[in-house]
């Protein structure tokens, strides 16, 4: 039976690894190839209650602004929750604008009428939206709500204006300050690469964005969408050349700090997943809740156990939607491995029971068990 340390050591990096594979490598926020459901409705399903005796398509519109008067940087993201679930529903445009369909509004009967009868009255038809808000982001920002408890099913809905304020020492950028100093045939030839990549034709968007290059090498922007180019192919080497220019022309640019831990944390190398990740939460310790996670795996690996233990608690009381399953996983580990049996079992316990079907369910079991054990030795002594 192998011992406990070879299996907290060998079992997390197989598991990640093979995550890495699925999918959670991969889930950058920056570079400029368009962000999901922007300035589109997405079909979500009605709020209230299904004994609507009609439904009319219910639309909420408003704009984001930034209380300094500066442009937004990039799209803010607008969530949808409901009694604690959330999901994106849009994306504003640069100009902080956004429409989407909410669903279908309910003229409902009265609530002391049984479903489906009496007359839809007007009162009726304004019943609140329960347990609903809308929470705008920014990286760098503090997040707004607004609560929908309080508004009324009307054909159009104007939230008005939405003002995002700045978080104090989040020095990091989403998008490069380097690209408004950029010569206008390098800005054109990155917008050229964009629109290629848009259409999906990499090899054209390369030759636009590799003359951006050219033309302006302190274009950290156009290094980094050259890196994702790279990353798509699987050319991690070249990749990761990319992201190192991108982030030697700007180094508060937080996107290629990102990929350059994700790419680490796929080839198991745990210093550039601890330093890039570490210079994640330098730069914007709000915003990126998997960059404590990151931080917490690769400072495990490199035996910095105090580090990462502190990183995997702030990983987990930051992903408030349990976004990543991993993360108490990955926290039992490290608390075993400095003795901490009585809290890192049932953490693991908790983990396979409420994810019975991971890949790597059996390495966790024999984990467990060889945990298990030696808390019941530590007991005994």
């Amino acid at each position: 039976m192998r011992t406990l340390a070879m299996w907290l050591a060998a079992g997390l990096a197989a598991s990640l690894v093979t995550d890495a594979a699925r999918g959670q490598f991969g889930g950058s926020m920056g570079g400029g190839a368009g962000f999901p459901g922007r300035n589109s409705g997405n079909g979500n399903a009605p709020f209230g209650d299904p004994s609507a005796i009609s439904q009319r398509a219910l639309y909420l519109t408003g704009r984001v602004v930034l209380s300094d008067g500066a442009a937004l940087p990039e799209p803010a993201k607008i969530e949808r929750v409901c009694t604690g679930a959330s999901r994106v529903a849009a994306y504003t445009d640069l100009k902080g604008r956004f429409s989407f369909n909410l669903g279908q509004s309910q003229e409902l009967a009265d609530a002391s009428q049984a479903p489906g009868t009496g007359p839809a009255t007007r009162g009726a038809r304004n019943r609140p939206i329960l347990d609903c808000e809308l929470r705008i982001s920014l990286p760098g920002f503090r997040v707004e709500t607004v609560p929908l408890s309080d508004s009324r099913y009307l054909d159009n809905l104007d939230l008005g204006t939405i003002i995002l304020r700045r978080i104090a020492n989040v020095e990091g950028l989403t998008v490069s300050a380097t690209s408004a100093l950029a010569p206008k045939d390098a800005k054109k030839a990155y917008e050229k690469g964009l629109e290629a990549a848009g259409k999906k034709n990499p090899a054209e968007a390369r030759k636009d964005f590799e003359k951006a290059v050219e033309i302006y090498p302190r274009y950290a922007a156009a290094w980094f969408e050259l890196g994702r180019l790279s990353e798509d192919k699987e050319q991690f080497d070249d990749a990761r050349k990319s992201y190192g220019q991108a982030v030697g022309a700007d180094a508060k640019y937080i996107p290629p700090h990102e990929r350059l831990a994700w790419i680490g944390l796929r080839e198991q190398k745990w210093q550039a997943v601890a330093e890039n990740s570490d210079a994640i939460l330098r730069l914007d310790p709000i915003d990126y809740p998997d960059a404590y996670y990151l931080n917490g795996v690769g400072n495990f690996q490199l035996g910095n156990l105090d580090a990462a233990e502190k990183s995997a608690r702030e990983a987990l009381t930051r992903d408030t939607a349990h976004k990543n399953v991993r993360t108490p996983y990955l926290l039992g580990l490290i608390l075993a491995q400095k003795g901490n049996y009585a809290e890192a079992i049932p953490l693991l316990r908790a983990f396979l029971e409420q994810n019975p079907d991971v890949s790597d369910a059996a390495n966790i079991r024999e984990q467990l068990a060889s945990m298990e054990q030696a808390a019941g030795q530590k007991a005994q002594q």
